[in-house]
């Protein structure tokens, strides 16, 4: 039974994630994440007891898996640290563009203006996702001067706060332009920053 709980409630969440990733939070309604999700109204009362705890738990499962998903890119055991920490950088390319131009499929990006006005909940999951996702970039970066492959930092924690704040200002700016400039330029920008050989290739 517990199994089964888990399965309904992760269903009807990344179902109403991939709805809300494409017309944000307020442009969905509850009953297009249960035509979706393919629920009645009481088994989403179920689980989440309105639209706003839904979107926290929404946000939270997000944050859980895109940490995960950062882990295995940061410990690749076959890259050197520093390495690892461009691939992480590269993979910002393919979340924030598709084939035809910009389709951010970053929450962070996609929500973070919209849910700091609507729910305080929802700022704080938000805010502090963002905050654990700088602090392994501090420590990625802590490990790339301890096995070489960056020179030494005088404060990674604030290198990695003020990179994440670059990153995160491309990706708007890709959602504006349509196309990859303001990513591209955050690349170098990050590779001066780190004192990497500027003619490195992303991904």
């Amino acid at each position: 039974m517990k199994a089964e709980y888990t399965d309904i409630r992760q269903h009807i969440l990344d179902q109403g994630k991939a709805i809300i990733t494409r017309k944000g939070f307020a442009g969905v309604g509850l009953n297009e994440i249960l035509t979706a999700a393919a629920v009645p109204k009481g088994s989403f009362y179920h689980y989440f007891k309105s639209k706003e705890l839904f979107g926290e738990a929404m946000l939270a499962d997000y944050v859980t898996r895109y940490l995960a998903e950062m882990d295995l890119v940061l410990s690749q055991p076959e890259r050197s640290a520093a390495q690892s920490l461009m691939d992480y950088w590269a993979g910002w390319t393919s979340e924030s563009l598709d084939g035809s131009g910009c389709d951010c499929r970053c929450l962070v990006v996609k929500l973070s203006s919209e849910v700091a006005d609507m729910s305080e909940p929802m700022r704080v999951t938000l805010q502090d996702g963002t905050s654990r996702i700088v602090a392994r970039l501090a420590v990625a970066m802590q490990q790339a001067v301890a096995d070489g492959s960056l020179a030494p930092l005088p404060d990674p924690a604030h290198t990695a706060l003020t990179l994440y704040q670059l990153w995160l200002g491309a990706a708007l700016l890709t959602k504006l332009r349509r196309d990859a400039s303001a990513l591209q330029a955050a690349w170098q920008a990050t590779l001066a920053m780190l004192q990497l050989p500027a003619d490195q290739k992303s991904a």
